[in-house]
């Protein structure tokens, strides 16, 4: 397996075996949906994430975006890694009690965990270039809280 689009060392990744690499599979390593920084990458005909450095299009607007949420004890967002959705795709208790999954298990969002200050708990980020998604959990995703599911406007 050749390197990774966004800078993840696929040597070490404990899915290497079931992936099949960024480039080997044109953009949908977890044989599902496309990569959004794969997508990126391509449309800007570069070969990885790092070559937009700080001033990517693409991680740039949606660290703004969950900065600008104003959501108390969260963190700074200051970096957002391509996820598989099926590591992240929490179930979620919904107000009239059904449980409910966001996520697409085959999609790759970019994401984040942050720790809740003075809390065994964390935050859980996801996005793509339609929606943010902020949720609370406990360890190893358990006990999840939806915080905030917000569809961005193009």
């Amino acid at each position: 397996m050749s390197s990774s689009i966004c800078g993840a060392d696929c040597a070490n990744c404990p899915s290497s075996a079931s992936c099949g690499g960024c480039r080997e599979t044109n953009g949908r390593p977890f044989h599902g949906g496309e990569c959004i920084l794969f997508t990126c990458c391509r449309a800007k005909e570069q070969e990885h994430c790092a070559q937009c450095g700080t001033a990517c299009g693409l991680k740039a607007p949606l660290l703004a975006a969950f900065n600008a949420l104003g959501i108390p004890d969260m963190p700074e967002v200051t970096d957002l890694n391509a996820l598989p959705g099926a590591y992240i795709n929490l179930v979620y208790p919904l107000p009239n009690g059904q449980m409910m999954k966001l996520l697409e298990d085959e999609k790759i969002y970019l994401g984040n965990q942050l720790e809740k200050a003075g809390s065994d708990r964390c935050y859980g980020l996801a996005a793509d270039e339609g929606f943010l998604l902020v949720c609370e959990y406990g360890p190893g995703g358990s006990n999840p809280e939806l915080i905030l599911y917000k569809k961005l406007q193009n």
